[in-house]
């Protein structure tokens, strides 16, 4: 298995790592890439270019992604059609975001793949844990979702909510840590 593999898998990850240069190679080719994006003007058509070069794939054209925009990775999140992600979204991906369709994301909300290790003396290594979002969820401004959370579908996460557990479809949740406030009745569509 090689270090992307490993990661991918939950193991724990450190700089030290004689396998870890090519971890490295992708974050920093990630923050350039990202650098040049949050450089264009607004309705550049190089942003296209510059958004399947940092995730490997195309970025579907029904899927708006406002900048700036923040990654340190890239290549590990997935993201579907009619989604709405607004400006100043940072996503750490190296453990691997799955973003289904019809998503809202509001301003400045995290989505956190990775933690430190929790012994100091190896505090610089990492676990990845991967974050899934599934369809018509809308996340509020300024929440962050933790590693190893499903938000099921249509589930609304308010904002400045800190999600550090699963979230069951139609669910409304608010606080930190994030608890559910109620259900969202969808018998009435």
């Amino acid at each position: 298995m090689n270090i992307f593999e490993r990661e991918l898998a939950g193991e724990t990850i450190s700089p030290s790592d004689p396998d870890f240069p090519p971890i490295h190679e992708v974050i920093h080719h990630a923050f350039e890439l990202t650098s040049k994006l949050n450089c264009l003007d607004y309705g550049d058509t190089r942003a296209k270019e510059i958004l399947h070069e940092l995730f490997g794939k195309e970025l579907d054209d029904s899927t708006t992604l406002k900048t700036p925009f923040y990654t340190d990775f890239g290549k590990n999140t997935v993201i579907g059609k009619n989604c709405m992600i607004q400006q100043c979204c940072p996503f750490f991906d190296r453990g691997g975001i799955t973003i289904g369709n019809g998503v809202f994301i509001g301003p400045r909300v995290n989505l956190v793949t990775l933690n430190h290790d929790l012994n100091p003396a190896n505090r610089s290594a990492t676990i990845a844990k991967p974050i899934v979002i599934k369809d018509n969820v809308w996340i509020g401004i300024n929440a962050t979702i933790l590693q190893g959370v499903t938000i099921g579908e249509n589930a609304v996460i308010g904002a400045g909510a800190v999600v550090t557990k699963d979230v069951p479809p139609n669910a409304v949740v608010g606080g930190n840590p994030a608890k559910i406030i109620k259900t969202i009745n969808t018998s009435n569509r």
